[in-house]
């Protein structure tokens, strides 16, 4: 694959350093936007031509920042493009920070702040769902319903407003009436962008698997059957495995990490010890366990052990080699008192490996989750304000029932639209803004 790169420039200097630095091969046609030239990249200094290039001209304020801005696309390779970066840096050029293009544009209004935060998402994408439900974000969906749920509360907020400025008209019963019915209608709105989250949680962060069982009940064959490749050793002698091992497969469009973790066992060795201890501490984190048991052998105080670790939790319970059992086998109770679905299976030879798979995806019912449709709120800090501002909500509702007078229910849903404004950027302090973009990477 032929190696290229680009050097995006924004700003008033942009067209000047241009003119500068670049020679067009047809010199007489004007700047237009949304237009490319082709020519050489030359250091004034010497007139010394740097690079073969095409430039792309973007005009005010029909461009990403909603500035000037010119993309260098040069052949690319690390010295060829510090030439042609020290070249606009020494012609008038300043280095961008982190997120700075993005920044521009969320700042001179092009985009809003949730929009924003959208780009960072769709880079680091892991699977489709994940980059259709940034790309709505981005495509200003969330933006949409969140000024939808503002506009509710502004409308009745004149009303408020009006009461507290003007008492002796006597139109509390009816402001206080509306309030509540725009309080609980806004509650709903909220409730149903808060409850997407889980969702959306998925689609952004994945599925948490932790494998757990006894050495050599079969993990680390699990691990590779899951996976379709040798990731992990397979041995006979018991604790091969005394750390843990992540990779990511994909079901259905949703990221799953799956740990292959260290057998469950009384052990000497420090370093297997630190190795059980960690996998103990995998299985209470993770989302799902899978507990697997080898049913060739009778279950033994380690097994226990697992049961006793995995009673409370979301798990699924994996019987393997199914290869070495009579067709009679009866599931010992101690495992079916679980109530957790139970899979028989056989890792060596890919035995039932596809009904993991189909179990996983029942319990999180990834098959509900469209990112095509409907808002997904994929956010940690959307989804922290959302639950602010309905914390709020329910506290002016408790205060209009409790009879409280109305300019102390506004300050709960004043609170309630700053909440909603710093998702979109309205209302947020630099400093949010410095650290959201901080995120970024150069050139973004």
């Amino acid at each position: 694959m032929e190696e290229f790169g680009i050097i995006r420039l924004s700003g008033e200097e942009t067209f000047k350093i241009i003119k500068k630095i670049f020679i067009p091969k047809n010199k007489n046609t004007k700047i237009k936007g949304y237009n490319m030239k082709y020519g050489h990249i030359i250091n004034p200094k010497n007139n010394e031509i740097i690079d073969e290039v095409l430039v792309s001209y973007f005009i005010k304020p029909r461009s990403y920042t909603t500035e000037d801005m010119c993309e260098i696309n040069s052949h690319g390779g690390s010295i060829v493009m510090e030439n042609i970066l020290q070249i606009c840096l020494e012609n008038g050029a300043e280095l961008a920070e982190a997120g700075e293009f993005t920044k521009r544009a969320f700042l001179n209004g092009r985009i809003d702040l949730s929009q924003a935060e959208s780009i960072i998402d769709i880079i680091n994408s892991k699977t489709k769902k994940e980059s259709q439900a940034s790309v709505k974000q981005l495509e200003g969906f969330l933006s949409k319903e969140i000024s939808k749920i503002r506009s509710k509360i502004l409308d009745v907020m004149v009303d408020i407003e009006a009461n507290i400025d003007y008492p002796e008209y006597d139109i509390e019963q009816v402001t206080e009436s509306r309030t509540l019915n725009m309080l609980d209608d806004v509650k709903k709105d909220l409730n149903k962008l808060k409850n997407s989250f889980d969702n959306g949680k998925i689609i952004k962060e994945g599925i948490k698997v932790a494998i757990i069982g006894k050495p050599n009940a079969g993990k680390s064959s699990l691990l590779n059957a899951l996976l379709r490749e040798e990731r992990a050793i397979v041995s006979k002698y018991e604790g091969t495995t005394r750390d843990s091992i992540e990779e990511f497969m994909n079901i259905d469009g949703i990221p799953v990490k799956i740990i292959d973790t260290a057998g469950i066992r009384e052990a000497e060795d420090e370093v297997e010890k630190i190795g059980i201890e960690r996998a103990k501490h995998i299985a209470n984190d993770a989302d799902l366990i899978i507990a697997i048991f080898d049913i060739s052998r009778e279950l033994d105080d380690e097994d226990l052990e697992i049961i006793d670790l995995i009673k409370d939790k979301k798990a699924i319970i994996i019987l393997n080699k199914t290869d070495l059992i009579k067709d009679d086998y009866v599931v010992d109770t101690r495992i079916a008192e679980l109530n957790k679905t139970i899979i028989k299976i056989s890792a060596l030879n890919g035995i039932g490996i596809d009904k993991i798979n189909e179990e996983i995806a029942r319990l999180f019912k990834i098959n509900e989750i469209d990112s095509d449709n409907g808002i997904i709120v994929t956010n940690v800090r959307h989804k922290n304000l959302i639950n602010k501002a309905i914390d709020f909500d329910e506290n002016a509702i408790r205060s209009i029932k409790n009879n409280m007078p109305m300019d102390i229910c506004s300050i709960d849903i004043k609170a309630m639209l700053e909440c909603l404004g710093e998702i979109t950027g309205e209302n947020v302090s630099e400093n949010i803004i410095n650290e959201i973009f901080s995120k970024f990477c150069l050139g973004k």
